[in-house]
């Protein structure tokens, strides 16, 4: 007798938290998390702002809290994307969640049936890809390239696939390829779901995190129709370890939300948010991500430059603008699941990127992340790679 759901058929462990067990081991040069720098964290300044709050609010920020969170921060984020992304919203529009991965798990309760259709970038964010599996949708990948999605194909894709109930996009740096869409893309996708009345998640975790180029806007700041469902994060630019990311939707689809969160998890821990909230208050987060972007920037182009240096002909990679990764793709008969294991013989950590397509078809692509080793690491891990990958190549 089979005591579990049929759903858990669907339920993987995820590559990267596997991964990110062996490569937390300190020999390991590890490529494979999408981790923020930890010696950038604000310590000192949130050990303040957490001072501040028990000193000020103890018995508050240690009680049950309102589902949609605490409305000081949902104010500050409200005043946050006004001002970086021309988005303009009010906290009844904001509802705070236990990080990003939990608004998408909320998003595929919401809107997905089994057999329902979900369409992606092609490849697409593993984590997206695994909350949305536990409902039971089939995926539907769109061709991408160095622009990001591209939009005749989508246009093809919603023309032809019945019961389309969630596009899930990531324009700015995306996860894994690193690519960011331009702004005649951003118009072009807006036109196309206002034709198919098609809803879309805009997740932007590492939009804060431009150290090239200029910034462009974001999708949700061009909807006029309530169709885009926009992620934030406090995770990449202030701290992961705090769990706190938002999502800013139409009035329905923030209380639909609520109503979700109520079953699963009552609430974002009152703590936490009212520690972001005292920081942002007391200290300049801008001036805090200022500190980062030149550390990122440094560490990206030290990788691509020894990548240039040392890879293979055949093997082609992405040149970021920001955000945490590049995207490598080699030969298609070589299959970089297989070729993890050797670099780890290496002690060199990367993730395959079979991962990053719903089938987990496509074998050939590697993430890497730059934002969490050192300089020496980088190129000592980057050469070994090299020795890895080119003994592959036939």
């Amino acid at each position: 007798m089979e005591y579990f759901a049929d759903r858990m058929a669907n339920i993987k462990a995820s590559d990267i938290r596997e991964l990110l067990k062996i490569a937390a081991r300190p020999d390991i040069i590890s490529f494979a998390g999408g981790l923020p720098a930890p010696e950038l964290f604000p310590v000192e300044d949130m050990k303040t702002a957490l001072d501040a709050v028990m000193t000020e609010q103890g018995r508050i920020a240690m009680q049950y809290g309102p589902t949609d969170g605490n409305l000081r921060l949902r104010e500050q984020i409200c005043e946050r994307v006004a001002a970086k992304n021309n988005i303009h919203t009010d906290p009844e529009h904001v509802f705070i969640t236990a990080g990003s991965q939990q608004g998408l798990d909320f998003l595929g309760k919401l809107f997905l049936n089994p057999g329902d259709y979900v369409v992606l970038e092609s490849p697409s964010y593993l984590g997206a890809i695994n909350a949305f599996k536990q409902y039971q949708p089939n995926f539907v990948s769109v061709p991408t390239d160095e622009n990001g999605m591209i939009m005749e194909e989508l246009d093809k894709v919603l023309a032809s696939t019945p019961n389309v109930k969630l596009i899930y996009i990531i324009p700015d740096f995306q996860n894994p390829s690193g690519r960011t869409w331009p702004l005649e893309r951003r118009k072009q996708f807006m036109e196309i779901i206002n034709k198919y009345g098609v809803h879309a998640i805009e997740d932007n975790p590492y939009g804060d995190l431009r150290f090239k180029g200029e910034y462009l806007p974001s999708l949700k700041s061009m909807d006029t129709e309530g169709l885009i469902v926009y992620f934030g994060s406090f995770s990449k630019i202030l701290s992961p370890g705090f769990r706190v990311g938002w999502i800013i939707a139409d009035g329905k689809i923030v209380e639909k939300v609520n109503h979700i969160a109520q079953a699963a998890v009552l609430q974002t821990a009152t703590i936490n948010m009212m520690a972001i909230a005292k920081y942002m208050d007391m200290f300049d987060i801008d001036e805090h991500v200022a500190k980062i972007l030149p550390v990122y920037k440094h560490r990206c182009e030290l990788m691509i430059d020894t990548m240039r240096e040392t890879f293979p002909k055949e093997a082609k990679f992405t040149d970021p603008d920001g955000g945490l990764f590049t995207w490598v793709e080699l030969p298609e008969y070589v299959n970089t699941r297989e070729l993890a294991p050797k670099a780890m013989e290496q002690k060199v950590a990367y993730v395959p990127g079979s991962g990053f397509y719903p089938k987990g078809d496509v074998n050939n692509g590697m993430r890497l992340n730059y934002s969490c080793s050192t300089d020496d690491k980088i190129v000592k891990g980057i050469n070994i790679l090299a020795d890895v990958i080119k003994g592959a190549l036939k």
